[in-house]
């Protein structure tokens, strides 16, 4: 049956809600392989259900992967140059680094017992086998792709799933074989309530099974027509339409034409609005809600107050799923279209002419969302519309790719990317801005495009720490906006010229570019402008040493944006410096409360940067007031979040010294074996609730709820030992020799030798009999 998705976030494995049929045998199969391959491909054709037995296997086997299961849905991809930035976005990798993307992936990954999903590749075959090839290379994940083609990459193992088997109409039925019958009734019986497989219809849904050669989208297609025609009806018409097909023949049809037949069939049974419609759908490169559908899809044939009942039309048939997708909180209803049924319908788009009448519209949309937060960047509706633009990221990129493609579009591609300005550096992804400012920059003439576009490129080339390549695309934005004497993009290229400078540690050439970009922006009376300027000037002075000039930056951007503002991006930064100016100058309770609010925005945005600011501030406090319990658990909230970014505190020496402090702080006064038990603990809590802890002042970490509501204490790592220094410990109480476990994990034995010595010097033990011991007793149930 068709996969309903209930997500929280991207990577995240989708909930089932509807029913599983079958395939036992291919999912131990599958299970056998991931336990013993670095590189599995669920291979089949289209709408055999490759997807669902991938995830299935996935959810099963989730204990067995230490670090989790990330999913990366690809079939909404186009660009095989963006594969990686999808992959840091479904780790949840913030952006804002020196490291290129696939750096990132490989830094984050490469000690961690993970499984990786590469969903949909065949599209993007090359991109994903040489991903595959380099995480196999270089960290220890485990990969499971699924396509309609293997990866080629040495090591893989394929798993083919066929279509679900159909009995013998002569054999006894069985209601829990897992086969193509099961399936049709389950799918009749969502569709007809009290429908059932008797001894009166056996046969005909046999029949039915068999023409369909039990591909289950080709089932449930079918069966969705059970509303409007009874069953002996419906089996006479299908074998009316294979045999059109086949020009009367009786050989099967092979099963990607199958597949292709039912959708046809499909589609010749909506009508014509719902064709129309289900057409113009395939330029959403993700979900979409009736909105989107009513501005994109709606015209000619198609009045925009008929589309949401020819949506649901379309819902009901089975061919659009409803989703609730990551971020929605239950906001609204979101759709989806499966890629083989997009697949079909890009071609009658195509044939039906108005292609690029509907990509038009959708990329008006696009540009009209981006132009919105680009020209509102401080509004109170921020963060709903970040999250919209968070949603729909797959149709920016669409739009982009379009307006690129698009003769005489160049402006509009520019003029996107530009304004999503603050939606690159909010989403932590200042490298997929560079990449399309990149594409961009060379079409553009020496205009006021290209100066905006050369301010933001330089600017988030600054934040992946290319401060050389960023100061001198800067310098060049200025110049050019000078040129034109265009006094508004001078002044937004001074204000981001004064953060980079800060962040090169040039400190007075940034308090010069600070000043001239307040003069002129105060001139423009641009109170956006002035408010960011606030907070780059603000973290300036910090990082100089001038807490209290710092702090009164601050306020004044805090002034500006005014005590009921729904801003969130600014304010929180301003409420973390605020904090840390506070803390810095002896403020302590004033300065939990900056620490606690900035959090709280945190979160809400999401921001994984800013969160460790936050739960760093917060850890410091702690210990300041000798809560060191507190303090541990906290440091250990904020490394997971570092962990992310790929490097604690960015550029802030201020920040590295009392992360220091805090940390021996708090090691001296509880001992380094229960310091490491808390800093685990707190890396390995959820977030939500490490947040609601620090905001309520709890200075105990409570047991985490596990099965049946026992309450359980999260496991303490072996004391000391380093992540692979536990993997051996792991492999030796196995009884695994020094060489088995070199060949285990292609080292050299003298590397395990030495490995081994040390965990016998951090453990206190001396053989390989004591170390097993220890581990069955710091870990029951080692083997």
């Amino acid at each position: 049956m068709a996969l309903g998705l209930t997500r929280q976030r991207p990577g995240d494995l989708p909930a089932e809600v509807t029913g599983f049929v079958g395939r036992r045998r291919e999912l131990a199969e599958l299970a056998r392989l991931l336990r013993t391959a670095r590189l599995v491909t669920v291979t089949g054709p289209g709408g055999v259900g490759k997807t669902r037995v991938a995830l299935r296997a996935a959810a099963e086997l989730a204990g067995e992967f230490a670090d989790g299961t990330c999913l990366v849905e690809l079939s909404g991809l186009h660009d095989p140059e963006l594969l990686p930035d999808t992959v840091v976005t479904c780790l949840g990798l913030a952006g804002a680094e020196a490291r290129s993307e696939l750096d990132a992936i490989l830094d984050h990954l490469r000690e961690q017992r993970l499984l990786l999903i590469l969903d949909t590749c065949e599209h993007l075959i090359d991109a994903c086998a040489m991903l595959a090839d380099i995480l196999l290379r270089a960290t220890r994940v485990t990969v499971l792709a699924t396509s309609r083609q293997p990866l080629a990459v040495p090591g893989e193992h394929t798993c083919a799933i066929p279509p679900l088997p159909v009995p013998d109409p002569h054999a006894p039925w069985d209601p829990g074989a897992g086969d193509a019958v099961e399936l049709f009734a389950q799918c009749a019986a969502a569709v007809v309530p009290g429908f059932a497989v008797t001894d009166d219809n056996r046969a005909t849904v046999i029949k039915l099974c068999q023409r369909l050669d039990g591909v289950p989208l080709a089932i449930e297609l079918a069966t969705v027509r059970l509303r409007a025609i009874p069953l002996e009806q419906l089996a006479g018409r299908l074998e009316d339409r294979f045999r059109l097909l086949t020009g009367g023949r009786r050989a099967a049809l092979p099963h990607h034409q199958t597949i292709r037949a039912a959708t046809e069939w499909s589609y010749d049974l909506c009508s014509p609005a719902e064709q129309l419609l289900w057409a113009r759908l395939t330029v959403f490169a993700g979900s979409f809600d009736v909105e989107a559908v009513e501005q994109v899809c709606a015209g000619g044939l198609l009045d925009v107050k008929d589309v949401l009942a020819t949506l649901v039309g379309l819902v009901d048939k089975s061919v659009v799923l409803r989703t609730d997708g990551p971020g929605t909180d239950g906001d609204g209803t979101r759709y989806l279209l499966l890629h083989t049924i997009r697949e079909f319908g890009a071609e009658k788009l195509a044939a039906r002419g108005d292609g690029e009448l509907v990509r038009e519209r959708h990329l008006a949309r696009y540009l009209g969302l981006a132009a919105y937060l680009g020209e509102n960047p401080l509004a109170d509706d921020q963060v709903p519309r970040y999250r919209q633009l968070r949603l729909e990221h797959a149709d920016l990129r669409a739009a982009l790719e379009y307006a690129l493609a698009a003769p005489g579009r160049e402006r509009d591609a520019a003029a996107m990317a530009i304004s999503l300005d603050a939606y690159w550096q909010m989403s932590s992804a200042p490298g997929e801005g560079r990449h399309w400012l990149g594409k961009i920059l060379p079409r553009l003439g020496r205009g006021r495009g290209r100066a905006l576009a050369l301010i933001i490129d330089g600017y988030l080339a600054c934040l992946q720490e290319d401060a050389e390549g960023g100061l001198a695309e800067l310098a060049e934005g200025i110049a050019l906006a000078e040129e034109r004497g265009d006094a508004r993009i001078r002044a937004r290229g001074y204000l981001n010229l004064t953060i980079a400078l800060a962040f090169a540690g040039r400190y007075d050439e940034a308090e010069r570019a600070g000043a001239t970009a307040y003069q002129e922006a105060l001139a423009a009376g641009d109170t956006s402008m002035l408010v960011v300027l606030d907070s780059h000037v603000g973290y300036l002075r910090m990082l100089d040493g001038k807490a209290e000039e710092g702090l009164a930056r601050c306020r004044d951007g805090l002034r500006r944006l005014g005590p009921d503002s729904g801003e969130r991006w600014q304010q929180s930064y301003l409420r973390l410096l605020e904090g840390i100016c506070l803390f810095l100058l002896g403020e302590l309770r004033p300065s939990a409360e900056a620490f606690r609010t900035a959090l709280a925005m945190k979160h809400e945005i999401d921001d994984t940067m800013g969160l460790g600011y936050a739960l760093e501030g917060t850890a410091w406090l702690a210990a300041a007031e000798r809560r060191f319990t507190r303090a541990a658990w906290l440091l250990g909230a904020a490394d997971a979040r570092w962990q992310l970014t790929g490097g604690r505190l960015g550029r802030n020496a201020t920040a590295e010294a009392l992360h220091a402090r805090t940390g021996q702080a708090a090691r001296d006064a509880l001992g380094s074996d229960r310091f490491d038990e808390l800093h685990h603990q707190g890396a390995g809590y959820p977030l939500a609730d490490i947040v609601r802890l620090a905001a309520e002042d709890a200075d105990d970490l409570p047991a985490r709820p596990g099965a049946g509501g026992a309450a359980v204490t999260p496991e303490p790592p072996a004391p000391g030992l380093t992540s692979r220094e536990r993997q051996i410990a792991g492999l030796v109480a196995e009884g695994l020799s020094n060489r088995q476990i070199a060949e285990r994990l292609v080292i050299s034995k003298r590397t395990v030798d030495a490995h081994i010595e040390h965990i016998y010097g951090k453990l206190g033990v001396s053989s390989r009999v004591q170390l097993a011991t220890w581990l069955r007793s710091a870990h029951p149930g080692t083997p």
